[in-house]
């Protein structure tokens, strides 16, 4: 037999089925999955303060709430109360599920320099949602991690604009005002819609300023089309999958971060990585190496790219130290004082981080790989 030629030449091709007959075909696109959504908290509890009550953006919030089919209580006095368990854990986990409307505190209306990310920090929540193993505001924040939300947020933004013109850190991109110190803003803006206000009344505002904010969540679909005017950076906190899969509850996938850093790029945000915390893993180079190549296919073709990088060590506290141990008793983060130099901070406060020669290992080996992968991104800062 000649297995080159065709067994029935002159026969036109089968149907769709074995027996000849002609075969009905459905549409079963309408049947695919929708495509995965981005992680959206839904917080177990809500309360608001009364004082939360006297503002309009207070309101708002109350009003995005029940469209979401969620319930407010409205406490009898302006102390958030009932959040502790019996066990530290259990009040960690209470006080993870609760969020508090509440009115910001003086103290916070008084903006304090946030070296080195930006010239001033101003806040419009305090607390997140996820659950990161090396949680920064572990030693940052008093009291059981309740999230709180700002109602007086028309009030915050309006007192920004005494410090415009007060540029120090990078006056080519004039005055910068950081908004997620002891957030993540992307974690809450379906239930508060914060930073899209703010990201409107930075591009309203006719002078040298820039808004900046990071976040480990994807859902950047209400910030596509605002007029930000190229005043607000976003910055998409990233990381190594080791570190990523293992410390990173409750986030973001890293596929979908960098896309949405994506999407804000094509619609003309400036942009960037804060690559924290760095972690000298196992086969580290070829575990960064990875992520700065999926950065680069990311951003690959984006007209009027704009993109910094932020790179920032694992450093712990005492104090931290113990909180997350109580929050995370099985953690496998390392956090041996032991392994680490010890340093002292401005106020005297004590932190472990890695040796110099790691340190020098790794700056050295982000300095090089960063220029060489991603030749338009300008690191603003290592530490």
């Amino acid at each position: 037999m000649d297995l080159t030629r065709p067994l029935a030449p002159d026969v036109p091709a089968a149907p769709h089925s074995a027996s000849g007959e002609r075969t009905r075909l459905h549409d079963l696109s309408g049947l695919a999955p929708p495509a995965r959504p981005a992680r959206r908290w839904t917080p177990r509890r809500v309360v608001a303060t009364p004082a939360a009550y006297d503002h309009p953006h207070g309101h708002r919030i109350m009003d995005r709430l029940g469209e979401l089919g969620i319930e407010v209580e409205r406490l009898p006095g302006n102390r958030l109360t009932g959040l502790r368990g019996a066990t530290e854990r259990e009040t960690y986990a209470r006080a993870k599920a609760t969020l508090a409307i509440v009115v910001s505190p003086p103290s916070r209306r008084k903006l304090q320099p946030i070296a080195p990310s930006a010239d001033w920090r101003f806040d419009l929540a305090e607390g997140c949602p996820a659950h990161c193993q090396y949680c920064y505001l572990a030693g940052s924040l008093t009291g059981p991690p309740v999230t709180r939300v700002y109602a007086d947020l028309d009030d915050i933004l309006a007192g920004l604009a005494p410090y415009a013109g007060t540029a120090k850190r990078r006056p080519e991109e004039g005055t910068t005002f950081e908004a997620s110190c002891y957030t993540d803003p992307l974690a809450l803006e379906h239930l508060t819609g914060s930073w899209r206000r703010a990201v409107e009344h930075f591009g309203a505002w006719d002078d040298a300023v820039q808004l900046r904010w990071t976040t480990k969540f994807a859902d950047v679909g209400t910030f596509v089309g605002l007029p930000h005017h190229g005043r607000t950076r976003v910055r998409l906190s990233v990381n190594c999958l080791p570190v990523t899969t293992r410390f990173e509850g409750g986030t973001a996938r890293l596929e979908d971060r960098l896309a949405a850093l994506r999407r804000l790029a094509l619609d003309g945000y400036p942009v960037g990585l804060t690559i924290a915390p760095i972690m000298p893993v196992p086969d580290w180079p070829e575990h960064y190496g990875h992520l700065l190549d999926e950065v680069a296919r990311a951003v690959h073709g984006v007209p009027g790219l704009d993109l910094t990088a932020e790179l920032i060590t694992h450093r712990f506290t005492p104090g931290s130290k113990d909180v997350l141990l109580g929050w995370y008793p099985a953690t496998r983060l390392e956090m041996d004082e032991e392994a680490r130099d010890r340093k002292h901070g401005k106020f005297g406060a004590v932190k472990y981080v890695y040796p110099r020669t790691t340190m020098t290992d790794l700056r050295s080996w982000f300095e090089r790989e960063i220029a060489e992968r991603l030749p338009a991104c300008r690191i603003l800062y290592w530490t």
